[in-house]
C-alpha cells in the first residue's frame, strides 16, 4: 500500500513581538547612538556626508532653476528619506552590539545584499511617499496661490506671509504635511532596521512598526519630534551639520528598534 502523505499548509510567519518603550528608552537610545558614532566615526561621517551632499545638491538645483519656493518643502521631504540613507549605520550598530569591529567590506556588502531582500521595497515606499509629498505641495500652491509665477524667492515669501491666501497655504500645508509625515513615520520607525536584521516581508515590517507606535505613542512621538528637530538644526550651516546629526540618529534608530522589538526566538 502506498504511503499516505499528509499535506499541511505552510506555517504562517511569526510576527515580531513588540515591547513598550519609555521616555528613558528614547534617551538611552540617543546616548547609545552617540556612543556608536564615537566608536566608528568613519562610517557615520561617510553616510552623513552623503546625506548632506544630497541636501546641498537639491538646494543648488532649486535656486539654479529659480524654484526657490520649493526649497522648504524639499527640505522637509528630505527628512522622509533619512532612514533609508542611514541603512548602513544599522549594520554598523549591529556589529558593535555583537562585539565585532565593522568593516567597509562587511557594511557595503550587507547594503548590496539588500537588493535581494525586502528593504528595497521599503525604500520604494519611502520614495513614493516623497513624491506624494511634493505633489500635495504643488496642489495646495495651485489651490491657494493659483498658477502665478514669482520673480524671486523674496517675492514668494512676501505673498506667503502678508496675504490671507499665503497664510492659508501655510496653515493647511503644515496640517496636511504633518499627517503625511506621521503616517510615514509610523510605518518606518522600526521597519528599516527590522528588515536589515531579519528576513521578513515588507508588509510585516510596516505592521510591526505601526504596532510599536501604537504601543508607546508618547515616547515614539517624542522620538519623531526629536528626529525632525535635530535634522532641522543639522541643516545649519549649509546642511553641513547633517554630517554629524545623521549618524547619531541612524545609530540611535537601531537602538530604538532593539528596545521596541523583542529579539527573534
Amino acid at each position: 500500500m502506498a504511503d499516505i502523505v499528509e499535506h499541511r499548509p505552510p506555517a504562517a510567519p511569526t510576527m515580531p513581538v513588540v515591547r513598550a518603550v519609555t521616555f528613558a528608552d528614547i534617551k538611552a537610545a540617543l546616548l547609545a547612538g552617540l556612543s556608536d558614532f564615537a566608536r566608528a566615526p568613519a562610517f557615520g561621517l561617510a553616510f552623513g556626508g552623503l546625506y548632506a551632499a544630497g541636501g546641498i545638491l537639491i538646494l543648488a538645483c532649486v535656486f539654479f532653476f529659480d524654484l526657490g519656493y520649493l526649497a522648504y518643502p524639499l527640505f522637509a521631504g528630505s527628512v522622509l528619506v533619512g532612514p533609508f540613507v542611514a541603512a548602513g549605520l544599522y549594520d554598523v550598530s549591529r556589529e558593535l552590539e555583537a562585539g565585532r569591529r565593522p568593516t567597509w567590506q562587511g557594511v557595503l556588502g550587507t547594503i548590496f545584499d539588500q537588493r535581494k531582500r525586502e528593504l528595497s521595497w521599503m525604500a520604494f515606499v519611502t520614495i513614493f511617499a516623497f513624491i506624494i509629498w511634493m505633489y500635495q505641495v504643488r496642489l495646495l500652491l495651485a489651490l491657494f496661490l493659483g498658477f502665478a509665477s514669482f520673480a524671486s524667492l523674496q517675492d514668494f515669501l512676501r505673498v506667503l506671509f502678508t496675504t490671507s491666501d499665503g497664510l492659508g497655504f501655510l496653515a493647511v500645508g503644515h496640517v496636511v504635511g504633518a499627517a503625511l509625515a506621521l503616517g510615514l513615520f509610523s510605518i518606518t520607525v522600526v521597519s528599516f532596521p527590522l528588515l536589515m536584521d531579519r528576513d521578513l516581508d515588507v508588509v510585516t515590517a510596516m505592521i510591526t512598526s505601526v504596532q510599536a507606535v501604537l504601543t508607546s505613542p508618547g515616547p515614539m512621538l517624542i522620538w519623531g519630534v526629536t528626529v525632525v528637530g535635530l535634522i532641522f538644526i543639522g541643516t545649519a550651516p549649509a546642511f553641513l551639520g547633517l554630517i554629524f546629526v545623521l549618524p547619531v540618529l541612524g545609530h540611535a534608530t537601531w537602538h530604538v528598534y532593539r528596545r521596541a522589538v523583542a529579539p527573534a526566538a
